[in-house]
Formats: C-alpha cells, structure tokens, sequence
C-alpha cells in the first residue's frame, strides 16, 4: 500500500494583516488613538497548516495568493515555515487583506477584510489525487464550491475532514455535511438551528458519519460532541496579547493531536494550550507555538 504523500492537505484562506493596538473596543462614534501598527502574514487554513507544519506533519496548501509584494511576502514566510505550496496558485490580484483592531486591554480583536474576486478557487482547480493520498483534509468556507468538492473527494477515499465554519451563508450546511469533523465558531451551531443552548445545537446538526463535532469558545476553551458524550475542556489561562489566529492554531493543534491518536478530552487540552501560546505573541504566523512550547505550557498548568 502506497504511504500517504502528505499528513494534510489545507483548502482555503491566506491574508496579510494590517494590525492597530487600540485602547479600547471600537465602537460608535468613537475616536481612538492606536498605539502601534504592524503587518502581519496569515489567514485561517495558511495559519492552521503552519501550525501543523510546526508540530513535525507534513502540510500542504491549495489556494490562490495575490501577484503583488504582500503575495510575494506571505510565500516566503510560509515556505520557511515548512508548509509547501507547490499545489497553490498565484493570481493577477491583489493578496486578501485584512485590518485587524486588537483592544489592547483584552486581546480581543475585530477583523474588516477584503479579497478580489480573482482569487477564488473552483472546483475544477482541485487537485483530486492529492487529497485522496494524504492523511486528512481541512478546509474553510471561503470558496464553498472548491471546499465542497475537495470534500468529496476525501471522504470518498476514507479520510477524516475538518473544517474552519465561522459564518453562516448558503451553502454552510452543505459544508458541515460534507466534513467528518465540523469544528465552529461559538455563533454558527445556534445560527444554523435556531438552539441557544450549544449541546442541543450540536445534537441537532450531527449527521450519522460525523466523527466529532467541536466548538471553540474563546476565553472559555472548547466542547466536543463525541456521540452521545460531550466533553469540555477550559482554556488554558494566560496574559492575552493578541488573539488573532488563536482559532487557526487551535485548529492545527487538533488536527495533530487527533492523528497522533489522543482521545477527545486530551485533543482538546492540547488545542487550548496551543491556541493559549498563541495569544501570547502578536500576529497569525508569529503566534504559531512550537511543540516544545506548547509541551512546557501543558506541563507548567498542571502544576498548578
């Protein structure tokens, strides 16, 4: 039997951050001084796969990067990250951009973005035998159709798939069919069902082949629905600097734990710690945790 080419294969989002410290959430009407401005590199699947690409698997990514300087840039600090991106494309456009405003006092951000319209991937662009030899498939529901399609193609050839779902659009129900392993953002299980409480939701959206179905609750750490069990794991505490990608590396966290083979409870302490490194640092890429780090990190909380 062949081995498999890759651990996983990424489909999805890449951006540059221009990032504002601000001293307070924005709200109306305010007028708000910014205390340091740095740009960043990211984006939800590049960051997840450079954390997965931290902890020693084999990551790689499909999707379009812009033809400009910021495009160029966000290659190269990929690639020194180890995540390759021989199956990505480059297009005449301008790179995803993002403003990202972090409150200063929590960590907490808001994030405004823009991506041409020339970057979207369709499902035709998909390279279907390389997903069908990797070990799992994580997609975002950024260009739904391609996610979709690359979705298909994994599961038909037996892979686990996780998936990045922070909006509720057309097609998001779709895409939490097509996975294994939803992983959501807080507001999208109540948002698709309608349930505010987050057990009833879950129970609502489970399909027979799902695997797990997990949900990241920022401050408060994460949940899984294993079957008819739920486990709930707290976040790891920590001085929050910049929460930006703590979702991301949360993401890529779970994924090598789940293919290292951690029971749920123990796939989630790893996550939480991870995305809790992250927070510590500003940025997306430059929050990833090493496995080091986020070892000590788990060692030093149960100490405590």
């Amino acid at each position: 039997m062949t081995a498999p080419a890759w651990d996983v294969v990424g489909l999805g989002e890449n951006s540059v951050d221009d990032v504002y410290r601000i001293p307070a959430s924005p709200g109306p009407n305010l007028k708000l001084p910014v205390s340091a401005h740095h740009v960043f590199y990211g984006g939800q699947v590049a960051t997840t796969l450079a954390t997965c690409a931290s902890f020693g698997l084999r990551a790689t990514y499909i999707g379009a990067f812009g033809s400009g300087e910021h495009g160029v840039r966000l290659r190269a600090v990929l690639e020194q990250r180890r995540v390759d991106l021989s199956h990505a494309v480059v297009r005449r456009a301008a790179n995803r951009h993002a403003v990202i405003l972090v409150d200063e006092r929590t960590g907490d951000r808001t994030v405004l973005w823009e991506r041409d319209a020339r970057l979207a991937l369709t499902p035709e662009e998909i390279p279907r035998t390389l997903i069908s030899r990797a070990r799992l498939l994580h997609i975002d529901d950024v260009d739904e159709s391609a996610a979709l399609a690359a979705a298909e193609v994994a599961r038909a050839a037996g892979l686990p798939v996780t998936s990045d779902l922070d909006r509720v659009a057309d097609r998001t129900e779709a895409l939490v069919t097509a996975v294994t392993i939803p992983i959501f953002a807080e507001h999208v299980p109540a948002a698709l069902t309608g349930e505010s409480d987050l057990e009833r939701g879950l129970r609502k959206l489970r399909r027979a082949h799902h695997l797990m179905l997990c949900v990241t609750l920022g401050a408060r750490g994460a949940i899984v629905l294993e079957g008819d069990r739920v486990h709930h794991v707290a976040a790891t505490p920590v001085n929050v600097v910049d929460a930006t990608g703590a979702g991301d590396v949360f993401r890529g966290a779970f994924i090598y734990a789940l293919l290292r083979g951690d029971a749920p409870v123990d796939i989630l302490r790893f996550a939480n710690t991870a995305a809790a490194c992250s927070c510590t640092r500003s940025g997306a890429l430059d929050g990833v945790p090493t496995l080091d780090e986020v070892a000590r990190a788990m060692a030093t909380t149960r100490t405590i």
